[in-house]
């Protein structure tokens, strides 16, 4: 059985995970989540992010959000406003928390979900919305899922 060596970082709720072969960030489980104003006018809470894994055009790193108001019951929040919304937090929350440090990702992709559901848990009863963006400069470029 190899061991991986590697440096822990916890920042404000987040533990950083540095290894020879590569990068995970995940929020700290019990840490109060930062909420976000976004452009439809609902808040949303940041949930997690899932760093390393490869997508179609390479690394994808996946910023999971919480938007309570995107339920199919009871939510205010269409698709066509959420877009804004994921669009929004690419670009001003998403790409200023991508490290410059390590291997830089392909692709970027938002998710928004009515309430928690673990990562790649599917749960019928749960809304959830995603975008795909690739990182040009400092802007990230809707790829259209």
């Amino acid at each position: 059985m190899s061991r991986r060596r590697g440096i822990l970082i916890v920042l404000g709720g987040v533990i950083i995970a540095v290894f020879a072969g590569g990068l995970l960030l995940m929020r700290q489980p019990g840490e109060p989540s930062e909420t976000i104003a976004v452009p439809s006018g609902q808040v949303v809470q940041f949930q997690e992010v899932v760093w390393g894994q490869r997508g179609v055009g390479g690394l994808t790193v996946r910023f999971r959000f919480l938007a309570p108001e995107i339920a199919r019951e009871g939510g205010r929040i269409n698709f066509e406003e959420a877009e804004d919304d994921m669009q929004y937090l690419c670009d001003n929350y998403a790409l200023s928390r991508i490290s410059d440090l390590g291997p830089r990702p392909a692709q970027v992709i938002i998710s928004l979900a009515n309430r928690a559901v673990e990562f790649g848990t599917a749960d019928p009863s749960v809304t959830q919305f995603f975008e795909a963006y690739r990182i040009e400069g400092d802007a990230c470029i809707w790829e259209g899922l």
